[in-house]
């Protein structure tokens, strides 16, 4: 089990928060609204690091599916960008868009395809966010 913790004052205007990742100690970092919805150098935001988290889950399963079928890639490549918006149905909801760069020998573009979404609907992270609208963009390199 890993865990982090946020620890916020204020409303959500005016206030901030401290955001812990307290299991691997690797520091503190403060969020806000404002920072929230435009991106600032030396702030994080909880977008980015569910972007983060998918990103590294979904290369090493990626590894993982293609380890199955007896197949090691030269590198995987995986961004993965996540945006707040508006949610049809009220609130808002987040957004992400993956994009998988692969360097892989002997493999054609259809099995390829069928590996990365596998990848994708296997990924841990990914099935704790489905629901979540994701969109896959993988590719062979």
């Amino acid at each position: 089990m890993v865990s982090a913790s946020t620890h916020w004052t204020g409303d959500l205007q005016k206030g901030k928060g401290q955001v812990a990742l307290d299991s691997s100690e690797l520091g503190t970092f403060e969020v806000s609204l404002p920072t929230r919805l435009q991106a600032q150098k030396g702030h994080t935001t909880p977008e980015e690091l569910l972007a983060a988290a998918y990103s590294s889950c979904l290369a090493m399963n990626f590894s993982g599916v293609l380890a199955a079928e007896g197949l090691e890639a030269e590198h995987i490549d995986v961004s993965a960008d996540a945006r707040l918006g508006a949610d049809p149905a009220g609130g808002n909801r987040i957004t992400i868009a993956l994009t998988v760069r692969v360097k892989l020998a002997g493999v054609d573009a259809d099995r390829f395809a069928a590996l990365a979404t596998k990848a994708k609907d296997t990924c841990p992270v990914g099935k704790a966010l489905a629901s979540a609208e994701i969109s896959l963009d993988a590719a062979l390199v």
